[in-house]
């Protein structure tokens, strides 16, 4: 369609790289599942897309492959329930998020020896 992707397919870099995997339209990548990955090809986040942004659900992970986040985006930030998780794997935060930030509503921190409770 006007020379451009539309349907499943993958993106590289000028390296080879992968970049990006998932469904086109008009050749961007545009809705369904997909997957990113960062200039050195590892994933970084694989979830849902709508209108060529992170909606729906979805999962970051850290360089080491670790998952970072697991939870809801809209409009590629974190928003509604998620989880976060630090680099080793161990519990951060469970609540809900606003516009990419957490701690709006309630929600559970996690410390190393600790727990704290919250609402807002």
């Amino acid at each position: 369609m006007n020379g451009n992707r539309n349907g499943k397919g993958k993106e590289y870099d000028n390296n080879g790289k992968l970049k990006f995997e998932g469904e086109y339209f008009n050749g961007k990548i545009w809705n369904g599942k997909v997957k990113e990955y960062d200039n050195n090809g590892k994933l970084i986040f694989k979830g849902e897309y709508l209108n060529g942004n992170r909606n729906g659900k979805g999962k970051e992970y850290y360089d080491n492959g670790n998952l970072k986040y697991e939870g809801e985006y809209l409009n590629r930030k974190r928003n509604g329930k998620g989880i976060e998780y630090d680099n080793n794997g161990n519990l951060k935060y469970e609540g809900e998020y606003l516009n990419g930030e957490r701690w709006n509503g309630k929600g559970d921190e996690y410390y190393d020896n600790s727990h704290a409770n919250f609402e807002g």
